[in-house]
């Protein structure tokens, strides 16, 4: 059992926590990266897989986005 001294505020800060803006520009860049490797990536039969998971992931990401 802690016997310690309570402390009188949380232990973190406003600093701490990520803000919907922080979120929007961070998921906006996963979006531009992801659509650029998409777009590097091309129409190669061999990475078909590997495009696919990323379209994915890109839809996915754009969701999220959405709902911010």
């Amino acid at each position: 059992m802690d016997t310690g001294k309570p402390i009188a505020a949380d232990d973190w800060t406003d600093q701490d926590l990520l803000t919907r803006d922080e979120a929007r520009e961070r998921l906006a860049e996963e979006i531009a990266s992801e659509s650029a490797a998409l777009t590097a990536l091309g129409a190669d039969p061999q990475v078909q897989a590997e495009v696919g998971l990323r379209q994915r992931r890109l839809s996915a990401l754009k969701i999220a986005l959405s709902h911010l």
